[in-house]
């Protein structure tokens, strides 16, 4: 007998990749052989080695969790549903495996393994926290991204100019938009290497490891950051100009310091309960944090040419989905998620639909939309080809499963 074991309710391997969120899942039997009853029961485990990732089970998405699950399936073929979330995060791909073992009935052996499938935790980690290994797989798919400037990143620093700056700065959009943003190009790393996700820099700690030759580089004369041999952002190309321009302002020293006058993590989390509050984090941590810099990160315009621009981001991304969390702002019909202010600009109400992703172009849009439609995942559904302003709030699934995106936070867990 067999069992096969779906993962976000597929069979394909680029599926295989789950969150602190419940993602969806199905198991049924593939081969009844020996079994002579209508249904079996088979018991899901979590099994992996010292440093692997660790996942548990829910019967439904908002049920409770536990280590092990008894499913009885039937053996006509049918599919039964399950979820999986994780509880500690992967480092290498795949690294989990869950293993289905028979619990009834005999003749069969009971504890038999009938099915097995690997997968992995992957989440979003603070870049000074990266294994090697990690930190290599994330170089080599953003490198490739980019392709010496040929290739499809382009689109991404495209996006980010200021022509486009109203329909991502100065309005509630902002943290919105740039959250689609990441995501647009989390998942064009993941179709290079899916085990791959954003780190986040952490702007108010120091970044020993962050700002090193073989990770994000170090700054050098006149700015030019500079990279080790063996790092691929070394051939890194935007507008047709090779390399990254970027050094510390006010004599900071990012190894050993944070950036100065950027406020810290405690200080933006008590900004306000209200979004109309909160999004003056618009302004500092996340202006200051550009600011502190020379170079091309320091400018809207440019800021996107620097591969910096997106763990900055990242973290500010990650400070919102902390403060959610910790406000309970994750509804958008609550006047307390968002700043519902009738004069909002376009692109910036909950029911707009965002550019560039929506492809509209001319008026109050952008005269082009570069990139077209946000990519997709094989992990989730959400958001969509073209998604809207609210699309971006319930982002863990948290009030409608559905709407789960596929990305978490190393502290911000679901449970």
């Amino acid at each position: 007998m067999k069992v096969e074991l779906q993962i976000n309710n597929s069979t394909r391997e680029r599926a295989r990749y789950v969150g602190w969120a419940p993602s969806p899942c199905r198991i049924r039997v593939t081969d009844p052989s020996g079994v002579i009853a209508p249904a079996v029961e088979v018991v899901l485990t979590s099994v992996s080695g010292a440093t692997g990732g660790v996942v548990l089970f829910r019967k439904t998405s908002t049920g409770t969790s536990s280590s092990t699950l008894t499913i009885k399936v039937p053996t006509n073929g049918a599919t039964v549903p399950f979820f999986v979330l994780g509880r500690r995060a992967s480092t290498n791909d795949r690294d989990v495996s869950i293993e289905g073992r028979l619990k009834s009935p005999n003749p069969l052996v009971k504890g038999a393994l009938v099915g097995t499938v690997n997968l992995m935790v992957r989440i979003r980690k603070n870049a000074e926290s990266l294994t090697t290994a990690e930190r290599d797989r994330f170089v080599a798919a953003f490198a490739q991204l980019n392709d010496q400037g040929a290739g499809r990143f382009k689109d991404f620093r495209d996006m980010h100019t200021n022509v486009s700056q109203p329909q991502a700065h100065g309005a509630p959009g902002f943290l919105p938009w740039h959250r689609t943003y990441l995501l647009d190009l989390e998942r064009e790393l993941q179709a290079i290497d899916p085990s791959v996700a954003l780190p986040y820099w952490r702007f108010d700690q120091p970044a020993p490891s962050l700002f090193t030759q073989d990770f994000f580089g170090v700054s050098g004369p006149n700015g030019a950051v500079q990279f080790s041999n063996t790092n691929p952002l070394q051939f890194w190309v935007t507008d047709g100009v090779p390399g990254v321009t970027r050094s510390p302002r006010f004599g900071w020293v990012p190894t050993t310091q944070a950036p100065p006058n950027v406020i810290d993590e405690a200080a933006t989390l008590a900004l306000g309960a209200n979004y109309s509050a909160f999004d003056g984090m618009e302004f500092n941590p996340h202006g200051n944090a550009h600011t502190r810099w020379d170079g091309s990160i320091r400018f809207i315009d440019t800021a996107a040419k620097d591969p910096l621009f997106f763990l900055l981001h990242c973290n500010v991304d990650r400070l919102w989905a902390k403060w959610q969390k910790q406000n309970n702002r994750y509804d958008s019909t609550q006047a307390a998620s968002f700043d519902g202010d009738p004069n909002n600009p376009i692109g910036h109400n909950l029911n707009d639909t965002m550019w560039p992703w929506n492809g509209i172009t001319g008026g109050n849009r952008p005269p082009t939309a570069p990139g077209g439609a946000l990519a997709s995942s094989p992990c989730a559904s959400a958001p969509g080809a073209q998604p809207q302003v609210k699309s971006a709030l319930d982002y863990q699934g948290r009030i409608n499963a559905n709407a789960r995106e596929g990305f978490d936070y190393d502290d911000v867990r679901f449970a």
